[in-house]
């Protein structure tokens, strides 16, 4: 069987085995790449997405963490029914065959992808906001605003993807964590220090804003893609169910404070980066945004890694160099490529979110688990509990897609 081949060949250069007891990665080094995964550029729009759905909505918060923890719980236990499950794909094929890992892969690849492609509108919106007037010449050619800051970006970005180990990717990740509270920090500072102040009362709840609450929220937590990845690259892959909870526990504290911070400092008026509402000549609004900065320079190589190792593995040299960072030239060209034409941060995130990220880390999880585990088909309170994640998700995606997808239309 072709998918079977593929497996095998894909085993042959995946992450070292755990059974390698000098070889893999350490537990700290895994926490800090799983929470660079999770603490992504959700944290900028956590306020907007709680301005949205109004105080009450960060109850959601918490709920969407918590069965998104259990979905990666699921992710872990479909790893364990088979020792030659290397990746995300590998389980969408031992559940449903070459269907389920074409499946699985389309829905992960598209989100690790446009996730990174949000990296790179991102770091142009903020940089245009530091200096507006600024440019370049290159070739000739003058090249300003956002174009140029994209431009920039991917070539800062470029060396970091060529790192294949991710024992070295978590100093970068360690990097990626720290700004993250950081940028917490300073948001606080702006409010109690610089005169902003906590002063809005924001809405107990609106109703009509929280498929979009809903779909930022499943964003914040769209890590599932690496975490197959994460745990095969573990020394010790019996702890990662702890990795998975500190990572959730960490994040969801980190998002809670964030959203909350900004919704006292603007209410109904913040935009869809929380970044672009602070007064740009305060020290602490600028420092948090050279923190936003620093964010996806940190976590564009851990995103997009899944991405370039599977493209690698389809090639006969696979354990070339210079294929390596070949293909991983060539993915950073074409985020620059995407970002530049759909230059839309807030709506392509909430697209993402509603779309790909419910499938991703709640209907597919649940969907192969049932799958894989016959006796998990038994009824049951896990069942029932499974059951109710699939009905949520579906809701999830289906209302929040629309509603994203609508909202885009509506501004082109």
């Amino acid at each position: 069987m072709e998918c079977l081949k593929d497996k095998e060949g894909e085993s042959h250069n995946q992450l070292p085995h755990p059974e390698e007891p000098h070889i893999g990665t350490t537990f700290l080094r895994t926490c800090f790449n799983g929470l660079n995964a999770l603490s992504g550029v959700g944290i900028l729009s956590i306020p907007y997405a709680l301005s949205q759905g109004g105080w009450l909505s960060l109850i959601l918060l918490f709920v969407v963490a918590f069965l998104c923890w259990y979905t990666g719980l699921l992710i872990r236990r479909c790893m364990d029914s088979d020792p030659l499950i290397k990746s995300y794909p590998d389980i969408g094929e031992r559940a449903f065959g070459c269907k389920g890992r074409a499946l699985v892969s389309i829905f992960m690849y598209l989100e690790l992808y446009l996730v990174a492609v949000e990296f790179l509108i991102l770091e142009g919106d903020n940089l245009y906001k530091l200096f507006p007037n600024a440019g370049f010449k290159l070739a000739g050619l003058y090249i300003g605003g956002k174009t140029g800051f994209v431009l920039l970006t991917a070539l800062v970005i470029l060396p970091t993807t060529w790192l294949r180990s991710l024992g070295m990717l978590a100093y970068v990740s360690a990097g990626g964590v720290l700004a993250s509270v950081i940028l917490v920090g300073c948001v606080w500072w702006v409010g109690a220090v610089d005169g902003v102040g906590f002063h809005e009362d924001g809405v107990l709840l609106n109703w009509g804003g929280l498929p979009t609450t809903l779909s930022l929220f499943t964003f914040c937590y769209c890590g599932h893609a690496v975490f197959p990845t994460l745990c095969n690259s573990m020394k010790d892959r019996s702890q990662f169910s702890k990795v998975l909870l500190i990572c959730f526990v960490t994040s969801t504290v980190t998002y809670g404070s964030m959203a909350v911070l900004g919704y006292l400092m603007y209410g109904e008026y913040l935009k869809s980066q929380v970044t672009l509402n602070l007064p740009i000549r305060k020290i602490g609004s600028k420092l948090a945004i050279y923190t936003t900065l620093v964010n996806p320079l940190t976590k564009y190589a851990v995103i997009t890694a899944p991405i370039a190792t599977a493209i690698e593995e389809t090639f006969v040299f696979r354990d070339s160099r210079y294929l390596s960072i070949l293909v991983r030239t060539v993915i950073v060209i074409s985020t620059v490529v995407v970002a530049l034409t759909i230059p839309f941060f807030g709506y392509v995130m909430a697209f993402i979110g509603a779309f790909l990220s419910v499938t991703v880390s709640m209907l597919l999880p649940c969907l192969c688990y049932l799958r894989i585990d016959k006796s998990a088909r038994s009824f049951g309170l896990e069942l029932v509990f499974i059951v109710g994640i699939l009905i949520i998700g579906s809701f999830v995606g289906i209302i929040g897609t629309y509603t994203s997808i609508k909202q885009i239309v509506k501004h082109l």
